[in-house]
């Protein structure tokens, strides 16, 4: 399932996005995200390097030592550390030797259970009962892992939808290819209010948790074939999280998603195949959102009413798009210029190594620890090695860190109920949903505010990096396409 052939060239580009984030020295994403691997060392209390030799350099496969970077002909780079302290371990983490991009697929491990067709979640006040998921037929949905039409029926109702919602959308024409550079005039106007260029926010953007040492557990671009892996862990430790999914995995793993649902971790929308959403056209992002947000109301019963756009692609005709659909962005934190991604995403194709992941992480922790609010970190359940890193070495270090985390789900974090994070048990009273005009009437179903400002202006010293990110999302998306079609 893990071999796929990726073009030398657009392989080549993805290391050179991954140069720029190093010498920018930025906690940023490359392809689609970041992070780095601790040693497996157990519990230590003082830095730790690791050191990845040139190509040249054999690689011994012990869990502290080094790690050797693919063979090259071009000449051997200067060997890189990578530094991290981690408080604790998983005793039966995977060896950090054995978390590479090269690794054989390990055994996947069964679902706790299977939900029972009809049962009701009692945990959520008023949820419905849940769905068979085996009439969940993928002939009745898009292409998997490709752009939905924008013709189709539905599609043109939620459209109507979107245009009657009492919403404005901001007259923005799509983004270039190419990212921040070749979108110079766009990236620079305050009205645009591009998070990916700028670390621009809106008011309605959730971007941390409001109560110190509270973290807003988040996994991406799932349900995968190691999802159940890291249920496992969660349910072990009595963790619950914020999953992000990927309508076209919700196709997939129908039977996944809704032992996630029932295990209580809140389930929301990351669009039906994974693109830059500002480089779409409102039709385009429409449908994205649109089919995700069925898809997974065929699976659970319930439609989740936030939402967070792929590589955190985002500005105002986005966020109002968004806002109409009744999805309230969830992007991840930035302090000072460092933002909370451990980049775990990019093991899998060779791009981050496992250290420099667990480096990401021991920074976040270091940032988090200025703040007078919790936070949000991007991580992913996609891929063997993400999931890896997270059971064995993240989150045993998060939960042994002292004064403890809060660690809950994006929803539980807000101070809000986990039925808050579904259209249909919402309370919107105190709650009001993010379509709500100023009358105070929803302004538009799931298919079945006003105009956002320019928001809060963050510059950020990282646009050329960003600019090759955004470039390479093309590769990411066809990247995604290929591991799970």
């Amino acid at each position: 399932m893990k071999s796929l052939f990726v073009p030398s060239a657009i392989a080549a580009l993805a290391i050179v996005a991954a140069a720029l984030q190093d010498d920018a020295n930025l906690e940023y994403k490359s392809l689609h995200h970041r992070a780095p691997r601790p040693q497996a060392s157990g519990s230590t209390s003082s830095t730790t390097p690791v050191t990845l030799p040139p190509p040249s350099s054999a690689n011994t496969g012990a869990p502290s030592t080094s790690v050797s970077p693919p063979l090259t002909s071009t000449p051997p780079p200067q060997s890189t550390s990578y530094s991290f302290s981690l408080a604790s371990t998983n005793p039966t983490a995977v060896p950090l030797s054995l978390i590479t991009a090269s690794q054989s697929s390990f055994p996947t491990l069964p679902l706790a259970s299977t939900a029972t067709v009809g049962a009701i979640p009692t945990f959520i006040s008023g949820a419905p009962a849940l769905p068979n998921p085996a009439t969940i037929s993928p002939a009745n949905y898009p292409a998997l892992d490709k752009p939905p039409p924008t013709d189709s029926a539905l599609v043109q109702q939620w459209k109507e939808e979107v245009a009657n919602s009492g919403v404005s959308i901001p007259d923005h024409a799509p983004t270039n290819p190419g990212g921040c550079l070749n979108n110079t005039a766009i990236a620079s106007d305050p009205n645009r209010c591009w998070w990916t260029c700028t670390g621009c926010q809106d008011s309605k953007d959730i971007t941390q948790c409001p109560d110190p040492l509270s973290w807003g557990l988040t996994y991406d671009d799932g349900p995968g074939y190691y999802t159940s892996n890291l249920l496992q862990y969660l349910d072990e430790k009595a963790l619950k999280s914020t999953f992000f999914v990927v309508g076209s995995r919700a196709i997939s793993f129908p039977a996944t998603l809704q032992a996630q649902y029932m295990g209580q971790h809140q389930i929301a929308v990351h669009t039906w195949s994974h693109p830059p959403l500002t480089t779409l056209s409102n039709d385009e992002i429409i449908a994205e959102l649109g089919w995700t947000k069925k898809v997974i109301k065929d699976v659970l019963g319930v439609t989740p009413n936030m939402m967070r756009p792929p590589f955190g692609d985002i500005d105002n005709r986005v966020r109002a798009i968004s806002l109409a659909m009744g999805l309230t962005p969830v992007i991840w934190t930035r302090n000072a210029g460092s933002t909370f991604d451990t980049d775990d995403f990019n093991i899998h194709n060779g791009v981050t190594p496992v250290q420099k992941v667990l480096q990401n992480w021991q920074n976040i922790l270091g940032s988090a620890s200025t703040l007078d609010h919790g936070f949000i970190v991007l991580e992913h359940d996609l891929f063997q090695e993400s999931v890896e890193v997270a059971t064995g070495y993240i989150l045993p270090d998060a939960l042994a860190h002292n004064p403890p985390f809060k660690i809950q789900p994006v929803v539980s974090c807000l101070g809000r109920s986990l039925g808050d994070g579904y259209i249909e048990t919402n309370n919107n009273k105190t709650n009001p949903p993010p379509n709500v005009s100023a009358g105070g009437a929803p302004a538009a179903s799931d298919g079945d505010a006003t105009k956002s400002g320019a928001g809060r202006q963050n510059p950020l010293n990282f646009m050329v990096v960003s600019t090759l990110i955004v470039g390479v999302s093309g590769f990411a998306l066809g990247l995604l396409a290929m591991l799970r079609v």
